[in-house]
């Protein structure tokens, strides 16, 4: 049965937070695909080592199937506006419903569009955008900056999220997403990054800080009246648990609507 969250997600005093400079960005192991390195999966909880991360393939974003039309639907109640272009659900929250889309490098105009993965569950986006109204951008670009390791990660995942868009569709000029390569300027753009595909460093040390998302149940009912004139503010449906897999592809399921 649908039912409607109890209240809004709590308000954390900003005080709390933990220090951005101390937070561990690297995996202690490398996981399966039943154990994705998403919300509810702290990086520095020991996992037992298995096969390569199919996530961090090229080739994986493009293989997504499209968005069906139900998704398509609730993506927009969930944004508040209409969808445009290709879209394909990267990761779910505990609910079913898509916490993280990746989108096409082009609109149907040809406009082009750099983010590969942006951030639909509007828990998490609250959530990210506390750490950015703290300074975490500033603070966690220094910390790129003066650790050599940590910035050779961060230019590895530029790497790989643009052979990622460049399966989907080139842009001249490989512009970057969230500051990608050099700084740290969308934590928004990187934590989906990381929730979709594991690969981020900065987005893992953003995911310590707001995972699990404080989320009161899930963010949005589809109805047949269900259009991007309506809240997201009601239910959909029961959980379906922590994965789902489309025409042989794995879809990773955060433990809470944050992608």
């Amino acid at each position: 049965m649908p039912r409607t969250p109890a209240r809004s997600p709590a308000r954390p005093d900003p005080t709390a937070l933990p220090n951005p400079l101390h937070l561990p960005w690297h995996r202690t192991s490398t996981p399966g695909p039943d154990a994705p390195d998403a919300p509810g999966h702290p990086p520095e909880v020991p996992r037992t080592p298995s096969a390569a991360d199919p996530r961090a393939d090229a080739g994986w974003a493009a293989g997504l199937p499209e968005a069906s039309a139900v998704d398509r639907r609730l993506i927009e109640a969930q944004i508040g506006r209409e969808v445009r272009g290709s879209v394909a659900v990267a990761a779910r929250c505990r609910y079913g419903l898509p916490a993280v889309v990746r989108t096409a490098p082009l609109l149907p105009d040809g406009t082009p569009f750099p983010t590969l993965y942006w951030l639909a569950c509007p828990a998490a986006k609250v959530a990210v955008g506390r750490l950015e109204a703290a300074g975490w951008n500033a603070t966690l670009s220094e910390r790129v900056a003066s650790e050599p390791d940590l910035a050779a990660a961060h230019a590895a995942a530029h790497a790989s999220y643009l052979a990622q868009r460049d399966a989907l569709a080139h842009l001249p000029g490989d512009p970057g997403v969230g500051g990608l390569p050099g700084r740290v300027k969308c934590l928004h753009a990187l934590y989906a990054h990381q929730a979709a595909t594991g690969a981020n460093p900065v987005g893992r040390i953003v995911s310590q800080a707001v995972d699990p998302i404080d989320c009161p149940g899930p963010c949005v009912d589809l109805t047949p009246e269900t259009d991007v004139r309506h809240r997201p503010d009601r239910a959909f449906g029961p959980p379906e648990g922590e994965r789902s897999r489309r025409a042989g592809r794995a879809v990773p399921a955060v433990h809470s609507p944050g992608g």
